[in-house]
């Protein structure tokens, strides 16, 4: 056993020398196994290892007895141990809940850096379980990959080659105690079920060794996610870009995708949106494709978490709610230099001195021209002005259509106004009576400039 936990730590580079290890136990026979197997083969590594246990005190006092335990057995193997207490939210899903809660225990120690790693005792059985659990739901590849052996924030686990029996066995052998979690004969959680019922059953009529054929189907389906994540990303570099939390592709660079990587893109798309895939489901993402397959070119979905707008030729996908604030005002005192609402640029103005001659840049106002205070603000529904070379006013909303610029654009619209009146806007320019020409003395020169570039 130990030799086939030493065979996964190096395939999937769980360990480095010298790291700091936090090893999660619950009091239950994988993760004391874990434990003890880290305890030997910590020397190998030159790992500084530490128990961690998180009371979620859901069983009263054998909750208590579990904290107890797990502190009594760092203890005896001279290792530091962190115990925390935690209430869990009953109202909602309470595995899930409690496996947020751990989450967040496991969290705090990696990103205040105080460990390097945290192992937890995950076997093949219950990547079995798991697999399992996600075929019955229905799920894609990457739910199929199961449990990850490392992932990003730094959890690793070393025991998905071993099953829940040896676990067991190895202490017997060693002459280790562990604790009997009540909750685990509890068929009212489904993985109980699918342990205790359904994965038995499957195993007695239809494959004896079905632990072991969907737990090398999660790791076919790890080594596939592996290969696609690093694709994914190049794909996603070609073809989106970015405003602040949202999301930004052509809907026919998305639709001229091959299906699979169209399929991936959405859901990286979405998990940056939104931090996560949960409640996403195939549905949403084919509902996506469809709305960038369309020939009409606007569209709105509801997708739990995201807003997901098509305008024109452009699909955004978006935090839900991330554009409440719309409305902004600001005077302006010449010269200026005034970040946007989003922080992605900033409208600049100067004053350009006479001898500097006109340019005939679309940019330029005649200071001459102007009467009354500067207004910075965004486009309004109603709002109209007269374009440089145009015969007459013109509502910005015909520009925005005539130009095609999506929905999501117009919201924060600059404009600048001197009263009543609008004297520029973002790309149509000055407004034609306040233009300057080659007989203005002294000119306002407005500028946009993009913070990335700056």
């Amino acid at each position: 056993m130990l030799d086939r936990i030493i065979e996964t730590v190096a395939r999937y580079r769980m360990f480095e020398a010298g790291q700091r290890v936090g090893v999660a136990v619950s009091g239950g026979a994988d993760s004391v196994c874990l434990l003890y197997a880290l305890v030997s083969l910590a020397p190998k590594w030159d790992l500084r290892l530490c128990v961690l246990h998180l009371d979620h005190q859901l069983r009263g006092d054998e909750s208590a007895a579990d904290a107890r335990f797990v502190s009594d057995l760092a203890g005896k193997l001279g290792l530091a141990v962190h115990v925390r207490k935690t209430s869990v939210d009953t109202s909602e899903n309470l595995e899930q809940a409690a496996r947020h809660a751990r989450q967040e225990f496991y969290r705090s120690f990696l990103e205040a850096g105080t460990l390097d790693r945290i192992a937890l005792g995950h076997t093949r059985s219950d990547q079995a379980e798991t697999v399992l659990f996600r075929l019955l739901r229905g799920t894609g590849t990457s739910g199929l990959a199961g449990i990850r052996p490392v992932t990003r924030e730094g959890l690793v686990r070393p025991l998905l080659a071993v099953e829940r029996h040896e676990t067991e066995q190895y202490l017997r052998t060693l002459g280790v105690a562990w604790r009997e979690d009540s909750t685990n004969r509890s068929m009212e959680f489904a993985r109980n079920r699918i342990r205790h019922g359904v994965l038995p059953l499957l195993t007695r009529e239809w494959n004896p060794e079905l632990v072991r054929t969907l737990a090398d189907t999660a790791s076919l389906a790890f080594d596939e996610e592996f290969h696609w994540e690093a694709e994914i990303g190049r794909i996603e570099g070609r073809h989106v870009s970015r405003r602040g939390s949202a999301a930004l592709i052509r809907a026919d660079r998305l639709t001229n995708l091959p299906r699979a990587e169209a399929r991936r893109l959405v859901r990286r798309l979405i998990e940056r949106a939104k931090k996560d895939l949960l409640g996403i489901e195939f549905q949403h993402v084919e509902r996506i494709l469809d709305l960038a397959a369309a020939e009409q070119g606007s569209g709105r979905l509801q997708v739990p978490g995201l807003d997901v707008f098509r305008s024109f030729d452009w699909i955004r996908v978006s935090p839900q709610g991330g554009d409440r604030e719309r409305d902004f005002q600001i005077e302006l005192t010449v010269p200026a230099d005034v970040p946007l609402p989003g922080g992605d640029s900033r409208i600049e103005i100067r004053m350009v001195p006479a001898e500097s001659g006109y340019t005939g840049r679309m940019s330029d106002l005649d200071l001459d021209r102007i009467s009354g205070p500067l207004v910075l603000r965004n486009w309004r529904p109603g709002d109209q002005y007269r374009p440089l070379r145009s015969e007459h006013p013109e509502k910005l909303k015909s520009l925005f259509q005539r130009a095609q610029v999506p929905l999501w654009e117009r919201r924060h619209w600059p404009v600048i106004a001197s009263g009543e009146s609008i004297v520029w806007t973002r790309r149509f320019g000055p407004a034609s009576q306040v233009a300057a020409t080659e007989g203005s003395r002294l000119l306002f020169r407005v500028r946009e400039i993009d913070n990335v570039e700056s």
